[in-house]
């Protein structure tokens, strides 16, 4: 990534925020344990965020991944740009989608589906990689159905295993930033991908041990989000919190810059097919329980979440507004 020059880097800088009264523990959930279906809905309910271990994915799938992704960030910019620049699907530096938003990134954005067309020595490895996490994803989604006596208890993971089903999966690369140093000394932070919630059902993260996740807390303020490379975050997505009528929340989260250590993450984003029809379950709704959003189907929600910027309330254009 090529240096830049003071004025440029100011773009860059996040707001300063004010620090959390309290830090919460982030949930840590064991999926090997008969209780945990108990703590994925509490953490779905009341953080929207939450890590999980004992997950199944072997460690040579994530290892081969990392590696890979780590010599093609590695590469001459002009081999990257190759594979450039996102239309939607392809190799991206520094400008997020296509309305304005910027980050300290580069990123390839890919294709969940097997028959995609990936770079060098990605084909086999991404594929194994999701077809794993996929799972790990989907067994999550059908515990919380169980706790929630959902039926039939795919009504979640269907979505996900199905052939139409609209998947991404995303590896970013954070370079350190040389020019951010003396910055970093005074408190000040360097957007790496700006604030927002994940449109999709569910996303599955893992990242190496460089810090730089940051997630939002009810009273406004950013949370750091320890680094641990041998588990997977999860995040709620914006389809299931409205799935959930509300009861899930997907939690708006971002990432800072390190001034020195590289991060690399990948992200695979649990979507369902483009014309299914996203809205509260029926067999969710209780007694009299009004319905907070409106009926869309993905495809609707997806064009208007690309349309928009990072940091918008995507949702608020489907909210009901429910008389009091």
């Amino acid at each position: 990534m090529v240096a830049l020059s003071k004025p440029l880097i100011e773009q860059f800088f996040v707001k300063p925020n004010t620090s959390p009264l309290i830090i919460p523990d982030i949930p840590l959930i064991d999926l090997s344990k008969p209780e945990s279906k108990h703590h994925l809905v509490k953490a779905c309910q009341d953080f929207g965020f939450f890590k999980v271990v004992n997950h199944g994915v072997d460690s040579k799938f994530i290892n081969k991944l990392e590696s890979e992704a780590v010599k093609f960030f590695a590469s001459p910019l002009s081999v990257k740009e190759k594979f450039g620049p996102p239309n939607p699907f392809g190799y991206g530096n520094k400008i997020i989608g296509r309305n304005g938003d910027i980050g300290w990134v580069e990123y390839l954005l890919l294709n969940a589906k097997p028959e995609s067309e990936y770079p060098e020595n990605f084909q086999g490895v991404v594929n194994d990689y999701v077809t794993s996490v996929k799972m790990m994803a989907c067994e999550i989604l059908e515990l919380l159905a169980d706790e929630m006596k959902l039926q039939p208890r795919d009504v979640f993971s269907k979505l996900l295993m199905d052939e139409q089903s609209d998947s991404l999966f995303r590896v970013n690369h954070y370079p350190p930033c040389p020019e951010f140093q003396e910055n970093e000394k005074s408190g000040r932070k360097l957007v790496g991908f700006g604030e927002h919630t994940d449109p999709q059902i569910i996303s599955i993260l893992r990242s190496n041990n460089t810090s730089g996740l940051e997630i939002s807390l009810r009273d406004g303020s950013w949370m750091s989000v320890p680094p641990d490379s041998e588990s997977f975050f999860i995040n709620v997505g914006d389809s299931l919190q409205v799935m959930t009528n509300g009861r899930f929340k997907s939690v708006k989260h971002r990432v800072v810059t390190n001034g020195t250590k590289s991060r690399v993450s990948m992200i695979y984003f649990g979507g369902p097919p483009l014309s299914e029809k996203i809205a509260p379950l029926p067999s969710l709704m209780q007694g009299e329980e009004d319905s907070l959003y409106k009926e869309f189907t993905w495809f609707e929600y997806k064009r208007s979440a690309f349309n928009s910027r990072l940091s918008d309330n995507r949702l608020g254009s489907f909210e009901k507004i429910v008389a009091s």
